[in-house]
């Protein structure tokens, strides 16, 4: 099921990009794709590997707060469908750096790019590691292999189809992937026990605060709460959607700026509910853990290797314990809400049941730190493929296994080819050949995507290992550099009188200050976009009101 999947996926989406064989064809798709490709495209780009394998996880672990990640998302689009698309569709670009040569100077276009090249260059490689991790845990075969393995793959697919191959194989994708949701959600629901209904499972879910959609308290360090959520993650899309390249670029392959809103405006209505959806499938998966007992680690590797410890019997006993006591207040705090009796005396009961089973558990996973000589251990990733390998029936483990597969192989194709063409457009032809012929740059694009698919292999193979949990870390990674990007946007749409020089020193200003708020305080990443692009336009905005006046 895997490999007919991904040789079904692969054959039509080089079915569709055939005839690539220039550079506008091979980079925007002759800027002739239709508005619901590009919007499911763009879909696809973010629900990679990481959408499956961490947001679940993250429902399982923290409850649905994340999603208030997305709630700027909509606003975020309704402002680039009335500045970016037609700004970037008139100035005709292949890149969204190439305009800024246009508005400011060479030396602020190759700073963007560089910034962009070495923070998309990372993501992707983070991107990379995630389906390395699911094979890793379900075929029992190294991550570092793996992503190898990926990694070939990707430079055949991106270097043989181009754009238009990429977006009509995200098209799909993204229909397996709302199927192969709705399905893990079917098969979570038919695993809880045949006395507890799904609202019951809600309900005592609720109890363990993971039906926590919305936090209204303010605070900086808090990584997700309403205000984070709607400025500082409005301000995220907007550098994200605004620009990346890898997102641009998407939207620069419309056949008008209609066509291109349509896309964008499509990604707003249906992003939140996504989320939601998926989250809450890691909520269920959790319910389901309530009742039968999961391992107390969920890495397998690991947790094999940390069975010779000393003070793991021990521990295991404890849990086993902790876990009986958990289930048996879940069963009673659910028959106490189907009844008319008062759940207060079962709901505390359970909530500190539930507090002594989370302990035990980070004590089993302090075990697993100390062998690792780590700090701390973090195996949220591997949460739902422990319930893919648990529940569902062989045949569809692999077809899931194969979406997840294909789903990031697609992100991370779009990745590399917009660093293939940022790399080609705004460095290489700008400063390396700048005359050559159409198929001199073809073959260019195709080197590019070859260097930047091992730049992203031996990131994933050496990088990524110690992260958390992906979907927070690739996020993380983008917002130490979407500030600097968008404030320099904003200067070049809404500042007229702003020029090259402040607008280069106004990006350095503002990367400072970004790496600075994450060295030396403990404010949310979210808010370091806001940071980042207002310390931007305000040094921008000082250097311009420093400078002597042109004269007409």
């Amino acid at each position: 099921m895997l490999f007919a999947w991904l040789i079904s996926l692969v054959g039509y989406g080089l079915y569709r990009g055939r005839g690539s064989n220039t550079v506008n064809k091979y980079l925007l798709a002759g800027r002739n794709m239709p508005w619901y490709a590009m919007g499911l495209s763009i879909l696809a780009t973010q629900a990679s590997a990481i959408t499956f394998i961490s947001t679940t996880g993250q429902g399982y672990v923290d409850g649905m707060r994340f999603v208030q990640f997305y709630f700027g998302l909509p606003v975020a689009m309704v402002v680039l469908c009335v500045t970016a698309v037609p700004i970037f569709h008139r100035a005709n670009v292949y890149t969204a750096y190439e305009y800024l040569e246009k508005r400011f100077d060479a030396k602020t276009r190759t700073l963007v790019s560089g910034v962009f090249l070495i923070q998309r260059g990372l993501g992707a490689g983070i991107g990379m590691y995630a389906p390395a991790v699911v094979l890793s845990a379900v075929l029992g075969v190294s991550d570092r292999w793996i992503t190898v393995l990926i990694g070939a793959l990707v430079i055949v697919y991106v270097t043989t189809g181009g754009i238009k191959a990429l977006t009509w194989a995200d098209v799909q994708q993204m229909t397996m992937i709302f199927c192969a949701l709705v399905f893990s959600l079917i098969v979570a629901v038919h695993a809880l026990p045949a006395n507890i209904s799904l609202l019951d499972a809600v309900h005592v879910a609720g109890a363990a605060n993971r039906i926590n959609i919305i936090d209204a308290r303010f605070s900086l360090s808090n990584r997700y709460n309403l205000w984070s959520g709607l400025i500082g993650g409005a301000f995220l899309a907007l550098a994200y959607f605004g620009c990346d390249q890898s997102q641009v670029q998407r939207y620069l392959t419309g056949r008008s700026i209609a066509q291109s809103r349509l896309s964008l405006i499509f990604n707003a209505m249906v992003k939140i509910p996504m989320q939601l959806f998926i989250l809450f499938i890691g909520v269920v998966v959790f319910a389901v853990s309530l009742f039968v007992q999961p391992p107390m680690i969920f890495h397998p590797v690991e947790a094999a290797k940390a069975k010779q410890a000393a003070a793991w019997t021990s521990t295991q006993h404890t849990y086993d314990t902790a876990f009986n006591d958990r289930r048996n207040a879940a069963l009673q705090l659910a028959d106490a809400l189907r009844s008319t009796r008062e759940p207060a005396p079962q709901l505390s009961a359970f909530r500190t049941a539930q507090t002594r089973f989370e302990q035990t558990r980070q004590a089993a996973l302090k075990i697993v730190a100390d062998l690792n000589h780590s700090a701390t251990f973090d195996d949220t990733n591997y949460i739902f493929l422990h319930f893919i390998r648990t529940y569902l029936p062989i045949g569809l483990i692999g077809l899931v296994v194969g979406v997840i597969l294909s789903a990031s192989m697609g992100s991370t194709s779009g990745e590399i080819n917009s660093l293939a063409t940022v790399a080609l457009i705004d460095i290489y032809k700008r400063y390396v050949s700048r005359n050559a012929t159409d198929r001199h740059y073809l073959l260019a694009s195709r080197l590019l995507t070859v260097f930047w698919a091992s730049f992203a292999v031996a990131f994933a193979t050496l990088g990524a290992r110690g992260f958390g949990a992906l979907i927070e870390r690739v996020n993380i990674v983008g917002s130490l550099f979407y500030g600097g990007l968008l404030g320099v946007f904003i200067l070049a749409f809404f500042f007229k009188s702003v020029r090259g020089t402040a607008a280069f020193c106004g990006v350095i200003a503002g990367e400072t200050a970004i790496f600075a708020c994450a060295a030396f305080t403990d404010i949310s990443f979210l808010w370091y976009n806001v940071v980042g692009s207002m310390v931007v336009v305000m040094t921008g905005l000082l250097i311009t009101s420093l400078q002597p006046r042109r004269s007409n």
